[in-house]
């Protein structure tokens, strides 16, 4: 019998993922359904597979959107989280099963109960991060108490940067992921978390100046700020007890110093629309947040209010993106200042065609056990292979695409709207990550010392 997934939605994300799905259809008896808004970018190779249908979706027209759920077994919403909702509604009235890579929402927890009286897996925060983060830490906590430990820290980073040998701009970064997401970092809340016992909290305003720093063997150095809240998960994962927990995003060192530039100038603001910006130059672009003066050039000003000095290598970094350009234009009718800076970033952080990506992960967990304090760190890093398999698609998709397989075949079984925190599903997606070339290396490191009159208490 032949059972039907339908994916919504076909972004940068689902390379990996659509593969994955083909490759084993015929084996699987699966027929790939793939529904999106704009078809144009799928692959002429995915859509003539012969194993795959492809069609137009718009999920704001009820009667297309319900058609098409029916007639399926379950569904992969790859939509951004706001409209995974409408999806998930339809698919508990018309008993489908439900895998998402984001964040559960208020609404999509208020339907766990109806979704556990259904018998319906609605697997959720199964990608990278939230996903994979998820299953490596809970693998490593559970295992430590199993052994009869207790977990007295945890701290966990994933950044999404290019791959070394692409690394060939001044911020060493580039856009593997959605640009918009990078220019929002961090706004919605001060990041919150908690640090041996002492809860911590930063404003958006001095968050790109907190930082921590670690290497990664064979990469070098990366820095990592706060995300927003790291407490989101102390009960999930059964953490009520630990000292210090922190969550981060990693970036290569000396990022967050020239990203602040942007953060104190005002230029990350989403919340108003610029006058005339679809004219508007780079140059004047940065003038707008600064004083004005009829003698002194846009540089100068930018280097006095914001305290730039001539040797800052931050200032170089500013000057590569082109923003004192008095000819290139915005060219966005009411952009706000988030997306005007977002077009100028666009200029230069967009991946080539033929160049790779890398995602690092980095756990830390730190535990007592028979009355001796250890720590394990546990890194990750994936390289992408191009600019469409990028290794973001791939430790987003693939972790999406395992769950969703395993759900069909009866291999993940409790109902309920859930992430993967659960050894019936981490246990045997990441053995199946590990056949796919992405493996975590574990460390035994010494557990830091902790000395409560320190000024870092």
């Amino acid at each position: 019998m032949v059972r039907k997934i339908l994916i919504v939605g076909a972004g940068k994300s689902t390379s990996y993922l659509l593969d994955y799905l083909l490759e084993k259809s015929d084996t699987e008896n699966l027929k790939v359904i793939i529904g999106d808004l704009d078809t144009s970018s799928i692959s002429g190779k995915i859509k003539s597979h012969p194993n795959c249908a492809v069609r137009t979706l718009d999920i704001f027209r009820e009667e297309e959107r319900i058609s098409a759920i029916q007639e399926v077994d379950l569904v992969i919403s790859m939509l951004p989280a706001r409209f995974h909702i409408k999806i998930a509604e339809d698919c508990l009235t018309y008993k489908k099963h439900l895998v998402t890579a984001s964040y559960i929402s208020p609404e999509l927890k208020k339907l766990n109960e109806k979704v556990i009286e259904s018998g319906l897996v609605f697997m959720n925060e199964i990608g990278l991060d939230p996903g994979i983060d998820h299953m490596s830490a809970m693998q490593v906590i559970d295992r430590i108490r199993d052994n009869g430990g207790k977990i007295l820290l945890f701290e966990s980073f994933c950044g999404g940067l290019v791959a070394p040998e692409f690394d060939n701009n001044l911020w060493n970064y580039k856009f593997t992921w959605n640009p918009r997401n990078v220019v929002l970092a961090g706004q919605g809340g001060t990041a919150k978390f908690i640090q041996e016992g002492t809860y911590k909290y930063i404003p958006y305003h001095k968050l790109f100046r907190r930082t921590e720093f670690f290497e990664v063997e064979d990469f070098g150095k990366f820095e990592g700020y706060a995300n927003r809240d790291s407490l989101n998960y102390r009960e999930a994962y059964g953490l009520q007890d630990a000292l210090t927990i922190y969550r981060g995003t990693m970036r290569r060192v000396g990022f967050s110093k020239a990203w602040n530039i942007f953060v104190q100038l005002g230029a990350t603001d989403d919340t108003y629309t610029i006058e005339n910006s679809e004219n508007m130059t780079y140059r004047e672009f940065i003038n707008l947040f600064l004083p004005y003066s009829p003698t002194d050039s846009v540089e100068l000003k930018l280097r006095h209010y914001l305290k730039i000095d001539q040797d800052d290598s931050t200032w170089e970094k500013l000057v590569e993106l082109n923003l004192f350009d008095k000819s290139k234009k915005i060219g966005i009718t009411d952009a706000t200042p988030a997306q005007a800076l977002q077009k100028i970033l666009e200029d230069k952080w967009t991946l080539g065609d033929k160049e790779k990506d890398m995602i690092v992960m980095y756990h830390k967990f730190g535990y007592e056990l028979n009355g001796e304090k250890k720590q394990i760190d546990s890194k990750l890093v994936v390289i992408g292979e191009d600019r469409i398999h990028t290794a973001m698609a791939k430790t987003v998709g693939l972790p999406v695409a395992i769950a969703a397989l395993k759900i069909l075949n009866g291999q993940i079984t409790t109902p309920g709207v859930q992430i993967p925190i659960s050894k019936e599903v981490y246990q045997p997606i990441l053995k199946e990550l590990e056949s796919l070339d992405i493996n975590f290396k574990e460390y035994e490191v010494p557990y830091p010392g902790y000395n409560p009159d320190s000024v870092a208490s």
